[in-house]
């Protein structure tokens, strides 16, 4: 699929972007720093100078894109897209057009970008995927440009940085059923420690979560918060530190960091679940531990009551 927008203003020269550590492992938080970055650039002002240092970010933050013009998670797609639109409000021009040619192996697509389109989305699918392209612009419009390429890949072998073990204890002397979910999360990646964790717990069919153990959950060691909707209850892993000396050099004001797990330090919780309704053939259920940044990066593991 070969996608053309129409914007504002020719991006030239590098690319900018920020990251939290010179080892970066989530596009997503460099996506969202970065768009803070270019929204505190262009709020007050900016000069021509500003915004052509801006434009390097800009260039940058078109490349994590996707097909659908969104980013990795909804927290970085709202800053990002906030920050681009600010860009585009402050270069936009409504005079010029060009024409884009694309060669493809097969066949050569044409997009005009015009005063009377150039705020529409363009698309054309490719026929015959393999193969070399060439793109040329003429004119004096500057367009954006994206191809989108699917394709499956088998997972690799022990990729995901994050462990997770669960142990589910079945209690049926009382008059009610109950479960008891021991879960244990854990960090053994490259870094010294992870960005916000999710632990997504999913009930088995006819429990639900008791409300004590939820409350107990609430205040347990590096709950942000706890949410329980749709069959589930959600735990936002993290705390709070102030930047280090090195990163307040890199910003203006004294913000905080949340950080989660940290690496080769396990972390227990547990969550008590009550049978609602009896159910016949208990499948069972499914929790994931999965970086709330980048959330390929998780661990998943299978449950059920130990009687069933």
């Amino acid at each position: 699929m070969l996608i053309v927008c129409g914007v504002g203003d020719c991006l030239l020269g590098s690319s900018i972007h920020w990251s939290q550590t010179a080892a970066e492992t989530s596009a997503s938080l460099s996506v969202e720093i970065s768009s803070y970055v270019l929204l505190a650039k262009l709020s007050s002002s900016p000069t021509a100078e500003d915004l052509g240092y801006a434009s390097g970010i800009v260039r940058w933050l078109t490349t994590q894109q996707n097909q659908y013009g969104g980013f990795s998670s909804t927290q970085d797609t709202v800053v990002a897209l906030q920050a681009l639109s600010l860009y585009s409000s402050l270069v936009f021009s409504p005079e010029g057009s060009s024409t884009v040619t694309v060669q493809t192996p097969s066949s050569q697509l044409t997009f005009d970008v015009n005063p009377d389109n150039k705020l529409l989305y363009q698309e054309k699918m490719l026929q015959n995927v393999t193969g070399k392209y060439s793109l040329e612009v003429k004119g004096t419009a500057c367009a954006s440009v994206q191809i989108s390429l699917r394709y499956n890949t088998p997972p690799p072998i022990d990729a995901s940085s994050l462990s997770l073990e669960v142990k589910p204890q079945s209690d049926s002397s009382g008059k009610i059923t109950k479960v008891t979910l021991s879960l244990l999360s854990q960090y053994n990646g490259k870094d010294a420690s992870t960005n916000m964790v999710i632990l997504d717990i999913a009930f088995l069919s006819g429990f639900i979560p008791d409300p004590q153990s939820l409350k107990n959950l609430e205040r347990a060691q590096l709950v942000d918060r706890v949410e329980h909707k749709d069959g589930h209850v959600v735990v936002y892993l993290s705390e709070v530190r102030p930047i280090s000396s090195s990163e307040q050099d890199m910003m203006t004001d004294n913000l905080l960091i949340k950080l989660s797990l940290t690496k080769g330090v396990p972390v227990n919780h547990s969550l008590v679940l009550l049978q609602q309704i009896p159910v016949q053939n208990l499948k069972p259920a499914v929790i994931a531990l999965y970086d709330y940044y980048q959330p390929s990066d998780r661990a998943e593991r299978e449950y059920i009551a130990a009687n069933q």
